[in-house]
């Protein structure tokens, strides 16, 4: 098995989890009060339609992000295997942090698909806290790895929503020179 299937499928791990067990228990394990607007037609339609496009939507922005770490940025989203390169191609031309704003969408569509408001707070508390724990933690730790090149980056891209056009990066070579991993720009 090639070293980048290991690191895809290694980084899928935790994402499942979250994804997939975390909902399950909470439907399972937590009573929620009824969704009497959607038990019906147009309501549960409605409910139901959304619930699936928007965990497409999610499904699709995290796969992209797990690949473009894998085949660009030579390391994964796991903390034990880093990237090595700042990524900033694909969806990352257009937003900050894809692989949230993907996990934050699949959770949303499986608390309208599941007509669980349980699962719908959840998703809400984790959104609240990643607004805190993004600058604090991570940002940080980038800046630190990338220097100026992620700085230049984070003034030009927005965090969770995307901007409508790609952000261009400066000319990659002058930003390499002073910084301490190697970037990834791209097309």
């Amino acid at each position: 098995m090639a070293a980048s299937t290991r690191r895809f499928l290694s980084a899928l791990i935790v994402p499942l989890i979250i994804l997939l067990a975390l909902p399950i228990a909470v439907v399972l394990l937590i009573p929620a009060p009824s969704w009497d607007w959607a038990a019906h037609a147009p309501g549960s339609l409605i409910a139901t339609l959304f619930g699936l496009a928007t965990i497409a939507l999610g499904l699709q922005l995290f796969i992209a992000s797990v690949l473009l770490f894998a085949r660009h940025g030579e390391g994964s989203i796991m903390p034990w295997d880093p990237t090595e390169r700042l990524v900033v191609q694909g969806i990352y031309r257009h937003m900050r942090n894809p692989m949230h704003t993907g996990v934050f969408l699949v959770l949303l569509g499986e608390g309208f698909l599941l007509r669980s408001t349980p699962l719908l707070i959840l998703t809400a508390a984790m959104v609240v806290l990643h607004l805190f724990s993004i600058p604090l933690s991570e940002e940080r730790g980038l800046e630190r790895r990338f220097g100026e090149a992620y700085r230049e980056y984070k003034r030009n891209v927005p965090r969770w929503i995307p901007r409508l056009t790609p952000w261009e990066p400066p000319n990659p070579s002058e930003q390499q020179r002073d910084a301490p991993c190697e970037r990834v720009y791209g097309s």
